[in-house]
């Protein structure tokens, strides 16, 4: 058999990083970890080829080649999977697909073959034993969970990692929360799963064979969904590993609760994250009861920012407005708080319902639903009715990328951060691509960009006040040249 693996391409938003990879000489952020850990549960026998979309084009020789394609994406990338399975019947190969978009969202394309939904531990093996005895069916899912000790090393030989700026990993499925506009409790459950400590070394040992000596990006919805296991077997043992090895830094997701526990932002310090993303939302604690975030509300959420960037990681925030909850006062309070906070990476969008959250099941009872969620957070649309007015909440949020993300408020930012984050334990070594970035930056930001007055003040800053934080004062910039190509794109 031989298997054609294909990743549709992403859409150019804040996720995408597309702007920023060009100065690094990369193509894309990661690599797509859901098709090479499939790779893993196939027969050792089939041939198997990946396509990353990202990086390359497919090929109607690569079409030609194969038996089968099997497709995974996201939401975000429902353009580009549709244009991909045109192209496959075109060819006459057949296609499997699974992963987010297609369990979520089943029947939303057409001229899908096989459908193999929820997780692939269990959906998987059924598809294969029917397709070897010759009556495969459509459709194969599944209501349980799969043990994560079934999860196999992803297979990294498919890849070449040199166009990649970060290698993913995954220690956890599920989360203990139950925010009403995320699907991940749909799609993983409540209860948290992991990988044993031994799995996630073993996937750390087989980068680090091939040569990776870079971030690795967890990629966990929640990270920290069980404590107790992160600070007595992970962490420690994460700790042991590095001893001896350069380089991989890690970074993750994780929930505001993090700030609590002083020990474990320690431990993780020192086992080598500096950056954890935070889905902070909003500011308004009755907006964060709307959307049964419990985990945040009553709390200084500023205060939480600091703590953990005084334990050496960068906060990385996700904002949403257009909360029934909301006034027109919030986004003037979003760009504060935001501002204030040192995020230097904000991901506002407007709410978006999902299918299978409970807003979306929400929206659909109260009629106020109007199609399906786009999963981009940044081109300023949403498929349900708000409270306030379109044009008002449409207006307000432009209002709040137009400031974040100008010039002035973004360097702002990032000497808030860099005066308030300590600097990380564990940190990579200078090499040809970060020498290579800082030359172009300062080509294309300090020579040619708008923002070259603020550009040079910064750097300067940098050199004076932390000189031991100029290679983030420069990944931050560049950052902030991606940030403001795509708001631009997007903001009129």
């Amino acid at each position: 058999m031989k298997v054609l693996m294909v990743y549709p391409e992403f859409p150019d938003t804040f996720w995408s990083f597309k702007h920023a990879l060009g100065f690094l000489g990369k193509k894309a952020a990661s690599p797509p970890l859901g098709l090479l850990t499939i790779a893993g549960l196939l027969p050792e026998e089939w041939e198997k080829k990946l396509v990353d979309m990202n990086i390359g084009k497919l090929e109607d020789k690569d079409l030609r080649w194969a038996d089968y394609v099997f497709i995974s994406s996201m939401i975000v990338q429902k353009k580009s999977t549709q244009e991909v399975i045109d192209r496959c019947r075109k060819a006459g190969v057949k296609i499997i697909a699974g992963g987010p978009l297609f369990t979520t969202e089943p029947a939303s394309l057409d001229g899908i073959d096989h459908l193999v939904l929820n997780e692939a531990e269990i959906t998987l093996p059924l598809f294969l034993a029917d397709l070897k005895n010759g009556c495969a069916k459509h459709k194969y899912s599944t209501d349980q969970f799969a043990e994560m000790k079934d999860t196999p090393i992803p297979d990294w030989d498919l890849i070449d990692m040199k166009p990649y700026a970060a290698m993913v990993i995954q220690y956890t499925r599920g989360c203990p929360f139950n925010c009403d506009f995320c699907n991940i409790t749909s799609m993983f459950g409540h209860n948290v799963r992991m990988k044993s400590s031994a799995q996630i070394i073993d996937e750390l040992n087989a980068l680090h064979e091939r040569g990776w000596r870079n971030r690795v990006f967890f990629v966990d919805d929640n990270f920290i969904g069980n404590k107790h296991l992160l600070k007595t077997d992970l962490l420690p043992k994460l700790i042991e590993w590095r001893k001896g090895r350069q380089g991989m830094t890690f970074q993750t997701e994780a929930s505001i609760n993090l700030a609590d526990d002083q020990e474990l932002m320690d431990l993780m310090g020192e086992a080598g994250f500096d950056t954890v993303f935070v889905g902070i939302e909003t500011p308004d604690d009755s907006s964060l009861a709307e959307c049964n975030k419990k985990q945040n509300s009553n709390r200084n959420l500023v205060d939480d920012v600091r703590k953990i960037q005084r334990a050496g990681m960068q906060v990385q925030g996700g904002f949403i407005v257009g909360f029934d909850s909301d006034s027109p006062s919030v986004f003037r309070r979003q760009i504060e708080f935001i501002q204030k906070s040192g995020i230097v990476t904000a991901m506002v969008g407007l709410l978006q319902a999902p299918a299978g959250t409970k807003l979306y099941q929400r929206m659909k009872d109260a009629g106020r639903l109007i199609g399906s969620s786009t999963g981009d957070n940044v081109e300023g649309t949403t498929n349900i009715i708000p409270k306030m007015k379109f044009s008002r909440l449409h207006q307000g949020y432009k209002e709040i990328l137009r400031n974040i993300y100008s010039p002035k408020s973004y360097y702002s930012r990032v000497t808030t951060l860099l005066r308030e984050q300590r600097m990380p334990k564990v940190r990579n070594r200078t090499n040809g691509y970060d020498i290579m970035a800082l030359f172009r930056s300062m080509v294309k930001l300090g020579i040619f960009g708008r923002e070259r007055l603020y550009y040079w003040k910064l750097m300067l800053w940098t050199v004076i006040r932390y000189p031991q934080k100029i290679h983030l004062a420069v990944t931050l910039a560049i950052f902030g040249y991606h940030f403001r190509k795509v708001t631009e794109m997007h903001v009129r």
